[in-house]
């Protein structure tokens, strides 16, 4: 199961998903998150997996597509919270991680 906290504020799109990212429910991101950000031309997103518990091959696709449609609105896709596992499965993204919300708004405001 996943669940999304979603919140908009100050010109930045936050996500934070809460349980598993798997092949199972990929697809919420993909037909829910990923045409939002097209419609609205987000440039700034902040996607927090503090709460992920499971992230699979499908999850980590997911990533890829909402990284790919921040970069066509010219903007730049944020993650932060991993845990070690996670950012190994995760390395092929080429993103920075983070450790907090916090630590990318004041890179952001800047």
């Amino acid at each position: 199961m996943l669940k999304m906290d979603l919140e908009y504020e100050k010109g930045i799109f936050f996500i934070r998903l809460i349980g598993d990212l798997t092949r199972k429910n990929s697809h919420k991101i993909n037909n829910y998150i990923v045409p939002v950000i097209k419609k609205h031309q987000l440039k700034k997103v902040i996607i927090n997996l503090e709460k992920v518990k499971e992230i699979d091959e499908a999850g980590i696709t997911s990533l890829i597509n909402t990284k790919c449609i921040v970069k066509c609105n010219k903007g730049k896709l944020y993650l932060c919270g991993l845990n070690k596992e996670f950012e190994l499965k995760l390395k092929r993204l080429h993103l920075k991680k983070w450790t907090s919300e916090k630590e990318i708004i004041k890179l952001i405001e800047v």
